[in-house]
């Protein structure tokens, strides 16, 4: 069960908009298996599975999300079916332990492991993330506390953590304002992928 095999092994996918941009939800019989924003670093080029506007657990990740950005929501209740690696996999496990408004660094997150000395390729499986936000790779930070990379794009990390309460601890990039409150939405709709 590897990150490769993923598109191919899901049942439903759905297309939703957020505040930060369209994300692409997909599941398994078992769970949530990705939930990707557009753009982001490994995006997957096609999912075989079909559009299900009224999947339940679809739906329900929709819904939470939105909560989510909208500042009233902070932990998720949703079935998980995490595609990758068993590295990877405790790598992810440790990530959902970190409490939203909290941060941890990738060190931390090797010695949570019991992988004191894998700092690495716990960056590696962190940045392999494949559902966003839910699994709180966002939170991870350098040991300095400085941002690092984000597979969404680090104006993503920035207005994730600011939802949550964080500020920014690097100079802002050019073009990201600063989030004083949770990002409201007027709609939260779920489209169909084109």
């Amino acid at each position: 069960m590897n990150l490769k095999q993923l598109p191919a092994a899901c049942t439903a996918q759905l297309q939703i908009a957020t505040p930060l941009g369209p994300m692409l939800l997909a599941r398994t019989g078992k769970g949530l298996a990705g939930a990707w924003f557009a753009g982001q670093k490994d995006y997957p080029v096609r999912v075989d599975a079909p559009v299900a506007p009224n999947d339940p657990l679809l739906c329900k990740t929709a819904a939470e999300l939105g909560e989510y950005f909208a500042g009233r929501r902070k932990t998720f209740d949703i079935a998980l079916d995490l595609y990758g690696t068993p590295f990877q996999r405790s790598v992810w496990q440790a990530l959902l332990a970190i409490a939203c408004g909290q941060t941890s660094s990738y060190g931390a997150v090797a010695r949570t492991i019991g992988k004191p000395s894998a700092v690495r390729a716990v960056g590696a499986a962190v940045g392999a993330n494949p559902v966003a936000v839910i699994v709180p790779c966002h939170r991870v930070m350098g040991s300095d506390g400085s941002l690092t990379g984000y597979a969404g794009g680090l104006p993503r990390k920035i207005a994730l953590l600011e939802i949550e309460g964080i500020a920014a601890l690097q100079p802002r990039l050019p073009g990201v304002a600063a989030a004083s409150r949770p990002l409201a939405t007027t709609r939260f709709a779920a489209t169909a992928q084109a």
